[in-house]
């Protein structure tokens, strides 16, 4: 039962997933003699959390049972002031019996104290129960938290001979629609979506979410010397755009440059700085160059290729796919391969 419960937790965080960064994901339920009284999730940043939101659930005619009730929570309650009041002090106050956890927070303004505060409370504190899927849960956010750095997601789509794009990089359709508007998906949930000067130049992406609801994503562009047009769509001032490049730092509407050092290499630095802004992932959508420079440094952390049934014969090679493999399933007539390092 015990783990029945983590699992819903574990489900109701995911509804939080491209709302909350950089927060973490977080569900919480509360459960009493084997029925659920209360469960909420952290569902916006800034907003309430899921221990608040799960015992504010709790009906009125029930309330009386949170002395003598468990609260099963994928995280750590946090055990500091922020956005939000602490998560602990609120379950210390409704008196909870128990509190069982998956993971423990590697935020440094909790990092155990939360737990310890429960336990001088008085209430029994449960942890690592189902902790490799509370992991899974928060990749980007303990990537972030322990690497220093965003969570990195190499996506792209190849044609079933393995090319990225025609003759000279011309750009072609290979991935059909269903795909497109799952990528869509996947931009609204991502802090960031990152693109090299060739795939700007080319495709002119806007680099948006235009087939299903949610937010745009930051949208970054490598453009060493400053070589593109600003009448791309990258610079319409729609939403924030970051360019990195070589040869300055400046602030032009929505366009942040930002000037890195041509003498080191480029993407530590870049990522470093990323992790200054409090970026928790990027989605990449670059061609074979950039992906390929993420791979050769080993700076990433999952792939995701569309493989269609469209052959070119000819073209621009795409990478090579490797990793653990994840799923392989079908989307539309594409197959989707993911793989994590």
């Amino acid at each position: 039962m015990m783990n029945l419960f983590m699992e819903r937790a574990l489900e109701l965080a995911t509804l939080g997933r491209g709302h909350v960064s950089p927060n973490p994901l977080v569900g919480c339920v509360i459960e009493h003699n084997g029925r659920i009284i209360g469960e909420g999730w952290h569902q916006r940043y800034g907003e309430a959390h899921a221990e608040r939101n799960a015992i504010f659930s709790v009906r009125p005619d029930d309330a009386y049972l949170l002395p003598e009730s468990t609260a099963y929570v994928t995280l750590e309650p946090c055990s500091h002031y922020g956005k939000q009041p602490p998560c602990a002090n609120l379950l210390i106050e409704k008196q909870i019996k128990r509190v069982i956890c998956c993971n423990d927070d590697p935020n440094p303004l909790v990092g155990g104290q939360g737990f310890a505060k429960l336990r001088a409370a008085g209430i029994a504190v449960e942890t690592g129960v189902l902790v490799g899927k509370g992991r899974e849960l928060n990749a980007r956010f303990f990537t972030f938290m322990e690497q220093h750095r965003p969570y990195i997601v190499l996506k792209w789509a190849e044609t079933a001979d393995g090319f990225i794009a025609g003759p000279y990089g011309k750009p072609v359709t290979i991935s059909g629609d269903l795909s497109h508007r799952l990528v869509h998906r996947w931009r609204s949930e991502e802090d960031a979506i990152m693109v090299g000067t060739h795939t700007a130049s080319t495709d002119n992406p806007r680099l948006n979410v235009r087939l299903v609801p949610g937010r745009n994503p930051l949208r970054i562009v490598i453009d060493k010397q400053l070589k593109l047009s600003k009448d791309l769509h990258l610079f319409d001032n729609a939403q924030p755009t970051l360019v990195y490049n070589f040869l300055k730092t400046d602030l032009t509407g929505e366009t942040t440059y930002c000037r890195l050092n041509a003498d080191e290499p480029l993407l530590p630095q870049l990522l470093t700085d990323l992790y200054t802004r409090r970026i928790q992932s990027v989605l990449v959508e670059g061609g074979t160059t950039l992906l390929q420079s993420f791979i050769d440094a080993g700076l990433w952390d999952e792939m995701r290729v569309f493989r269609s049934r469209t052959m070119l014969q000819a073209g621009v090679k795409a990478p090579v796919v490797q990793g653990n493999l994840v799923r392989s399933e079908l989307v539309g007539d594409d197959e989707l391969i993911t793989c994590k390092k």
